[in-house]
């Protein structure tokens, strides 16, 4: 079985999340998109809801998994057997933070990271910037699935 993880924090999860995702979907056996666990940050979601969210976005796909995940991305990758980690990358600054660790778990444990290219239409995207349009009032309907949507404004209005 071929499988490939995504990490990141998905917090929350956007459409450009959901891209890569399914990209990644249609060339793997089975896709774990990990949600990365630091304790030193506090997100909007925990890593519950953040695991629940993307498992429901992913039902479509049927070989996507979410699972919470604390320590060495190469550790999880391979105790789970995983063959790639795939990245998408927004732009050329996504490219120079990710390389250094992409050569760094090469070295480690000799496993391939494959970078995607993210939509274009969606290269500004970043969950930083969502809720920070969100909080400030912005409409950010059309930069997250639904469900997401729905939640993440249920998270503000609790905040407030």
């Amino acid at each position: 079985m071929r499988r490939a993880v995504c990490p990141g924090s998905f917090d929350p999860p956007t459409n450009g999340h959901l891209d890569i995702i399914g990209r990644v979907a249609a060339l793997f056996d089975e896709v774990v998109v990990l949600v990365a666990v630091n304790p030193a940050k506090k997100g909007l979601f925990t890593a519950d809801e953040r695991v629940a969210m993307i498992e429901e976005i992913a039902k479509p796909f049927g070989n996507v998994r979410a699972v919470a995940f604390e320590g060495l991305l190469v550790d999880y990758c391979r105790d789970a057997d995983v063959q790639a980690i795939v990245k998408g990358l927004r732009g050329p600054g996504d490219f120079e933070y990710e390389l250094p660790m992409a050569q760094m778990n090469q070295h480690l444990i000799g496993i391939e990271t494959l970078f995607m290219v993210g939509d274009p239409g969606a290269s500004f995207v970043a969950s930083s910037l969502v809720k920070e349009v969100a909080k400030l009032g912005g409409d950010v309907a059309d930069l997250l699935p639904p469900v997401v949507h729905t939640r993440l404004i249920e998270r503000l209005a609790e905040q407030t």
